[in-house]
């Protein structure tokens, strides 16, 4: 049996559904807290029903829901922006110069990594689409090329997205008062209410190591196309059908198939970004999940030809939403658990007690890096994990903005493991999980180098 057979089965074995993985982190958080947090003048009884209030309070909680509609428009919008006519038009010059292995594989992997630190869902959405287009060309000129090589460089962005301005832990803290829901009262009163994006994402130590993923990446493209490769068959190009009558607008239906009605909005929408950095007088501060998301649809409504097209987008883009809308209230949920029963500061006590300054961000990065495993949304990861890392980096001195890097840099390592971001991808290049793994897990080690490297020594 090869190694990505194993691989597969011991995922099966080992993992189930990402859905259940969250009902079985709920139920262990209410097993440790109802053990190790019961007050002694409590009953079992009566402070599980307490848990059951904490769990409730945070799966319907203001902030969780409001995280979770942000993270998902993100997703969606960033998916319709790489469905754009201008984004294909991008993506079909860009396979023009496709003709080997190793041209396809280091320009698919430079490109989806450039995208990515712009946008996740569309950096993974680019990735599938070019990979995609990659195989078809090969597959109309009859070129031998490693296809599932090109299609694990079209999923590499999903390593770098969360050192990007759309990484959930880094822009999330940057929203007002965001530390202070995440920690609640606290007796260090100099603690910062959020922090900022030049603290993490633009911070010097985040810009080197995103510029050492935008060398090292498609240079390890590069020797990994020298590889030998056994013959990949494709059958990708698919009959194209007549299309449809296209119905006649009349009325108000034409401002649906308008092209300068999209147009105005997205300017709109523009303008108003532009408006909101004025009055912050350009300040990094501003930029929050809101402010991207405008950017995103802005783009959107400007680049796609009408609102018919939007639409037609939207419809395809939002089934990629569904994990994010049943899955961060129960994060939340677990999240509302910890902090009310005060496991968090249990295990902020932990990191505190065995590490020390310098191995800190290491073991940061290290559990998270373990943890992603179980919890692969990383708006998810970082409400089970956040608050802890705050915590404890609190107690013991530690600047924050590099903390909460530590654990999107370990968020973002392993998806090259977890194939749950992999589905659309997948479902685009028609390519299997066990295809790609053995190229992911080199990414993966390559990453793992970098990561380590700057939250030690950066």
């Amino acid at each position: 049996m090869s190694i990505e057979k194993r691989y597969e089965k011991i995922f099966r074995l080992v993992f189930p559904s990402p859905l259940s993985i969250a009902f079985l982190l709920t139920l262990l958080v209410f097993f440790l807290a109802l053990i190790f947090q019961k007050p002694q003048d409590s009953s079992f009884l009566e402070y599980s029903i307490n848990l059951l209030d904490f769990w409730q309070q945070g799966l319907w909680g203001d902030a969780g829901l409001i995280f979770a509609v942000q993270m998902m428009l993100m997703l969606v919008l960033g998916h319709i922006v790489a469905l754009t006519p201008a984004i294909s038009k991008l993506i079909n010059s860009l396979t023009k110069h496709c003709n080997t292995t190793t041209n396809a594989a280091v320009i698919t992997v430079f490109f989806t990594v450039i995208v990515s630190l712009f946008n996740w869902g569309m950096g993974l959405i680019f990735g599938a689409i070019l990979a995609r287009k990659i195989g078809e060309h090969s597959e109309k000129n009859n070129l031998a090329i490693n296809y599932p090589l090109i299609g694990a460089c079209g999923y590499v962005g999903l390593m770098v997205w969360h050192g990007g301005i759309s990484g959930s832990a880094p822009i999330k803290v940057a929203e007002a008062n965001a530390i202070y829901q995440l920690v609640g009262e606290h007796s260090n009163t100099s603690i910062p209410s959020s922090i900022s994006l030049s603290e993490t994402v633009l911070s010097t130590f985040n810009l080197i190591t995103c510029g050492m993923l935008i060398v090292f990446l498609p240079l390890t493209a590069y020797w990994l196309s020298k590889r030998k490769h056994n013959p990949t068959d494709i059958t990708l190009i698919e009959k194209i059908e007549e299309s449809e009558k296209k119905n006649v607008s009349i009325g108000a239906e034409k401002l649906d198939s308008s092209k300068i009605f999209s147009l105005i909005f997205g300017v709109i929408c523009f303008v108003t970004v532009i408006v909101l950095f004025q009055k912050s007088n350009f300040s990094v501060r501003v930029i929050n999940p809101n402010l991207i998301n405008l950017c995103l649809l802005a783009l959107a409504l400007m680049l796609h030809s009408s609102i018919n097209n939007f639409i037609k987008t939207l419809d395809e883009a939002i089934k990629g939403a569904s994990g994010i809308l049943i899955q961060f209230p129960l994060y939340f949920g677990i999240l509302g658990i910890m902090q009310h029963s005060g496991l968090i500061q249990l295990f902020s006590d932990f990191f505190t007690q065995y590490s020390t300054d310098s191995t800190f961000n290491l073991l940061t990065f290290l559990s998270a890096a373990f943890i992603n495993l179980f919890v692969p949304s990383g708006g998810g990861q970082w409400a089970v994990q956040g608050p802890i890392i705050i915590e404890a980096a609190l107690e013991k001195g530690i600047p924050l903005g590099k903390s909460v890097m530590a654990l999107a840099y370990g968020d973002q390592l392993t998806n090259m493991l977890q194939p749950f971001w992999a589905l659309p991808l997948l479902g685009i290049t028609k390519l299997k999980a066990t295809q790609i793994l053995p190229y992911a897990l080199v990414f993966m080690l390559v990453g793992l180098v970098i990561f380590s490297f700057t939250v030690l020594i950066l």
